[in-house]
């Protein structure tokens, strides 16, 4: 396993895939209040971090299960943030019988038809490549980190997104990620697990309809804490565990398949 991981606590395992654009430091702070009841497993995606640069066309569903087969783990439960939440999703359509439960936090999805007006910002950042000041500069000024980055983690963050950028420029050989077929949009009242799905309420409009995609999920509930954007893993950290804590352990909630709590 060329991936670089981490292994915390102990009982169940649990998986977490972090979000594009910076690594598994992201998690540093859910971390601290997950590793005290179960075996928490982090990990660099490709490319990030610590993990090797691809060289070549990557599978982030192929990497996870070649983590877990590395690990001896034959049945976890998956929490994916961002596109972390993307592969989580694609890795429990493809390997059903692996996963136990499975938590997406605000979550991007294969085959979705992102808007206009996010793809219109992400071509505004991509156009000041290589310039990874600018870059980075452009993509945390996004209406959806606006609550980040008026925190104690701005410095964090941007440290972790440079250092994502610069190596993307510096030593990454190829760009392609490949999905599963048919997208993930078009199976999801396939998927078995029980599943949470949980955003804060600023984000882009997308992460509405992406949230309305998943209500086909046979067993869904869905969670939205208030005041907290893309990066609620950092600033609503302990709220988050709340959830997570009792979705794991069973404890009945008020978020329903129906609505949101």
């Amino acid at each position: 396993m060329d991936l670089h991981y981490n292994i915390q606590g102990e009982g169940s395992p649990i998986v977490l895939v972090h979000s594009p654009g910076v690594d598994s430091r992201e998690w540093r702070e859910l971390l601290r209040e997950l590793m005290t009841s179960w075996q928490v497993i982090t990990y660099d995606l490709r490319g990030t971090g610590q993990s090797p640069a691809p060289l070549s066309p990557t599978s982030l569903v192929e990497d996870l299960r070649g983590l877990l087969d590395h690990l001896g783990l034959e049945r976890v439960t998956l929490i994916g943030h961002s596109m972390g939440g993307q592969a989580v999703t694609d890795f429990a359509l493809t390997y059903p019988e692996r996963v136990e439960r499975l938590i997406v936090i605000a979550p991007a999805l294969t085959g979705f038809v992102f808007s206009d007006e996010f793809n219109s910002w992400m071509a505004e950042v991509n156009a000041l490549a290589p310039n990874v000041n600018a870059m980075v500069d452009k993509s945390l000024a996004g209406p959806n980190y606006v609550v980040t980055m008026n925190s104690p983690f701005r410095d964090f963050v941007r440290e972790m997104a440079t250092l994502y950028m610069t190596r993307v420029f510096t030593e990454w050989k190829s760009y392609e990620v490949v999905w599963p077929e048919p997208p993930a949009v078009t199976r999801l009242e396939e998927l078995t697990a029980d599943t949470l799905f949980i955003q804060g309420t600023i984000e882009w409009p997308d992460m509405r309809k992406i949230a309305e995609a998943y209500r086909r999920v046979p067993q869904v509930r869905f969670i939205e804490l208030e005041g907290g954007d893309h990066y609620l893993t950092l600033t609503h950290a302990a709220e988050l565990a709340r959830h997570i804590q009792k979705f794991i352990q069973g404890e009945p909630s008020r978020a329903t398949n129906q609505g949101r709590e």
